[in-house]
């Protein structure tokens, strides 16, 4: 099934989001639920490679960031209306990692397009997370072949734009990990 969006009656909240099959992926952004399909193989290589160049970072630096790739809640504004599952994200605060999802804002966030995913992660997202504390947020086009980079903290919503063949520098690490997508 492709990605919906399902408008309801009132607002859904948590209790509603927990009643879902295990099975069914979906994401509450302020009381309604969108519906997710399984993610293509390019977008999961992508993210692969998120995760290894993380970890390798991590490890090699005896950093106490941990990364993490969803499917992973989490609950972004701390209430009862949001709980979404970024494609990527560091946290740096280990009191934010519960057993059973993130309770906050991670660090930094990246988010692979989809055609049906465009607009919520490149509107409604980028929104909530400059809202919810997130200090670096990247949404992957696989299409274009570009990243676009905010780093909230200095930029606000002025990205910098990269293609696949530079290396992009994880501001939050002060420009010391550097990511190639090609």
């Amino acid at each position: 099934y492709e990605y919906a969006y399902v408008v309801t009656p009132e607002t859904t909240e948590l209790d509603d989001y927990y009643r879902l099959p295990n099975d069914i992926r979906a994401e509450l952004i302020d009381g309604q639920l969108f519906y997710m399909q399984s993610p293509t193989s390019a977008h999961q290589g992508m993210l692969v490679k998120f995760v290894y160049e993380t970890m390798n970072f991590v490890t090699k630096n005896k950093g106490e960031c941990q990364p993490f790739m969803a499917p992973l809640d989490v609950q972004l504004d701390c209430d009862d209306k949001t709980m979404i599952q970024p494609d990527f994200m560091i946290i740096c605060d280990r009191e934010k990692v519960w057993e059973d999802r993130i309770y906050g804002a991670p660090d930094f966030v990246v988010e692979v397009l989809s055609p049906s995913t465009r607009k919520r992660d490149t509107d409604l997202k980028l929104l909530k997370y400059r809202n919810a504390g997130v200090r670096e947020y990247w949404i992957v086009d696989l299409e274009k072949e570009r990243i676009i980079c905010y780093f909230f903290e200095e930029d606000g919503l002025m990205p910098n734009i990269y293609t696949f063949q530079n290396e992009v520098p994880v501001r939050i690490y002060d420009g010391e990990l550097k990511i190639r997508l090609e």
